[in-house]
Formats: structure tokens, sequence, C-alpha cells
């Protein structure tokens, strides 16, 4: 018998439940499309038609994966993610955009708001379940070993275990990636870090993230401490590389 699968009464293969996914979806054939696939490739899918019901399914399934269309009825896509992402039970939860809304602005809305990933329809299937498998292997916990929880410079302090940035003690409210663009840079001050190393240590490496993604993210970092009226903390663009963090003086 193939290792890690199960086999029925008659011989045939049971594929392995690689995790478990929701599927917010209003369009019964785009549904069944998506939750085709996933099962074959096998994944578990829970389905919801509306976003009240994508919330109570959430908290009731603790679904891997949340694959999101924005125009559904009750509670918009982005207000789904919105809750999703404000609740700490919720937030570890991986959210990929599944929707026809193309436009820039609503892929950045997405991202702002923390969306893992944005597909646009129509979608091949095979991609889509590769995202979802991309997006699971980042959430995997065996990476975060080396992170330091608590990171310190100057006056800005980072604690991974709230979720908390802080300016001179004042709370700075940061989206997953915002949050993660920034530990990643303080925690190695002076290191010069290429677009490409910071999808895969922010995104995963499997990811379909354009390394454009990574400047916009940046730019809505710094602009939420010039919003605070806060020093922005001390990332430094090398033009045509990437990014550094200078270490803050005391």
């Amino acid at each position: 018998m193939t290792p890690g699968r199960g086999r029925g009464t008659e011989g045939a293969a049971i594929p392995e439940r690689l995790g478990r996914v929701l599927v917010v979806e209003d369009e019964r054939d785009v549904a069944e499309l998506i939750r085709y696939n996933l099962v074959s490739e096998g994944y578990e899918v829970v389905m919801a038609t509306n976003g009240t019901d994508a919330l109570r399914l959430a908290r009731e399934s603790r679904p891997d994966v949340v694959l999101l269309d924005i125009m559904v009825p009750q509670l918009n896509g982005w207000e789904v993610c919105l809750r999703l992402k404000q609740d700490p039970a919720l937030a570890g939860i991986a959210v990929i955009m599944v929707t026809g809304r193309v436009a820039e602005g609503d892929k950045v809305l997405g991202f702002e708001l923390g969306a893992d990933d944005y597909v646009t329809k129509p979608f091949s299937p095979r991609e889509l379940v590769a995202r979802v498998r991309a997006v699971m292997r980042r959430g995997k916990p065996s990476d975060s070993k080396e992170k330091k929880a608590h990171l310190r410079t100057g006056d800005l302090e980072i604690d991974r275990y709230r979720f908390e940035v802080r300016m001179k003690d004042r709370l700075v409210e940061l989206t997953p990636k915002e949050f993660e663009l920034l530990a990643t840079l303080v925690s190695t001050p002076g290191r010069v870090f290429r677009r490409e190393d910071l999808l895969d240590l922010v995104w995963g490496r499997d990811g379909f993230v354009e390394p454009r993604t990574v400047d916009v993210h940046m730019a809505r970092l710094r602009r939420k401490f010039l919003a605070a009226k806060l020093e922005v903390p001390g990332i430094e663009t090398v033009r045509g590389v990437g990014y550094r963090f200078r270490e803050l003086e005391s």
C-alpha cells in the first residue's frame, strides 16, 4: 500500500486528506468546479454561498484555507476577510481571494486587508489548487521556530506572540504581511533582502505573487507610521536590489 494513503473495500485508492478548505462562492457552477478539483486532490471542502455563513463556518470548522469570492451576498468578501484577520482565533487562516475583479486597486485592497493571495476569474483549476497548496506550506510552523518572538530596536518593539508593533509605546496597526515584512527586516539589521528573498520568507517560496507586491506593502507600511505621526522604522530602499533595515538608536 502506498504510504499515506488508504484503500477502499474494492482496492481503490482513497486520497489522503491534505487539509480543510472553505469555499465561499455563490455561483453554483464555479463552486462545484472548485469543490471537485480540491476533493480530487485530497482536500476536505466546506461550502458557503454568503458572507454570514462563511464566518460561521470558519469558526465552526476552522479551515486551513478560505477561498473567498468578493461579490457574495450579505457580507461581501472584503468584510469577511477583514473580520477573519481581526479575530485572533481566526487570523491564522489563509485567505485567497477568487474573484472577477481584476483592477490593481482591488488586488492591493485585498492584500491590505490581509489576504494571502489573489486569483482572478477565469482561473485554471490546477493553478488554484497549486495556490492552495502554496499558502498551506507557508502557514506551517516549521520555519517559524527560528524566528525571534520579541524584537526591539530603539523605540520600535515587535511582539510576535501578541502580534503587536509599537513605536514609542504606541500601537501601530499592521496587516499580517506588513507585520511579517517589518519583523523579517528588523531581525537582521544591515542585511539587504532582495524582493525575491522577501517573497520567499513572507509569502512563501511556492507563491505566485509578483515582486512588485513587496513594494506596495512596504509603501503602505511606511505610510501607517506617518499617519500615526510616528517615526518611520529605518527601512532603506537599496536601488535595484531590495530593502534593508538600519538599526535605530536607543
